[in-house]
């Protein structure tokens, strides 16, 4: 099966280099248009109906995420995969809201690892996620692969993550218990610049706002939202203990 794609970059070098490599990595992709601005690429797309949108998320004079408010819902029937050249925080932006991207200098394997992610699930990501993810200083929302489907939390809803083998129960607020087909360690790395969350224990991940006690009995206890309580590793408990004086 083929796929039809458009190229959306300021820069020409840009442009061509990734068209190449498309065409010499990615046989089922075949590049229709390249575009220089974020005008040029929404007549594109309205013109050759793509599959894919490879987009640069910074252009001139806007942001490659304002693309999609060009488009009703019901016309947005391609997939993007953002190209760029974002820094580590913004890397963790693309990571929580499930969205694919491609790291400038864009190599081989990543292109061709985006086309497979691609294929594999072809729904509509959250680009609304995205932009609320990107436009703050900590995660807002997380995506949360479950057996069937991607479900967005705000991350102030989640009290703590629980390991469960090769899955991750996540524990909510407000909401039923959400098992998640990513093992504890996959959101370890997710929220390492989000201050919020912390590994205490080698089962548990959990959102220092809501630390309401620490028991010493039984080789210590942590108790979150005045009724969980999760095991804590003495070695973290001094780090913990000043990340939850932070939001006190």
């Amino acid at each position: 099966m083929s796929y039809k794609a458009i190229i959306i970059d300021d820069e020409e070098m840009a442009r061509i280099l990734l068209r190449e490599m498309v065409t010499e990595c990615v046989e089922e992709v075949v590049v229709a248009e390249l575009c220089a601005d974020l005008a040029s690429g929404v007549k594109a797309i309205r013109k050759h109906k793509p599959d894919i949108v490879f987009l640069d998320i910074e252009l001139p004079g806007h942001s490659g995420l304002e693309l999609l408010d060009f488009f009703n819902e019901d016309e947005v029937s391609f997939s993007v995969i953002f190209v760029t050249a974002y820094n580590k925080y913004a890397i963790q932006a693309f990571n929580l809201s499930a969205v694919s991207y491609l790291l400038k200098p864009v190599q081989p394997s990543a292109l061709k690892s985006a086309i497979e992610l691609f294929e594999r699930n072809r729904s509509r990501a959250s680009y609304a996620t995205l932009k609320s993810n990107l436009s703050g200083k900590t995660a807002q929302k997380i995506a949360l692969h479950t057996m069937n489907s991607i479900a967005f939390e705000e991350t102030t809803n989640i009290l703590y993550f629980e390991a469960d083998g090769a899955y991750t129960k996540v524990i909510l607020r407000n909401g039923p218990p959400v098992v998640v087909s990513k093992p504890l360690k996959h959101f370890e790395q997710m929220l390492s610049e989000c201050e919020d969350f912390y590994r205490c224990h080698k089962s548990y991940m959990v959102n220092v706002r809501y630390v309401t006690e620490y028991m010493k009995a039984n080789g210590g206890v942590l108790v979150v939202d005045k009724k969980y309580e999760l095991s804590v590793t003495q070695d973290k408990l001094e780090t913990l203990m000043k990340r939850v004086a932070q939001f006190q």
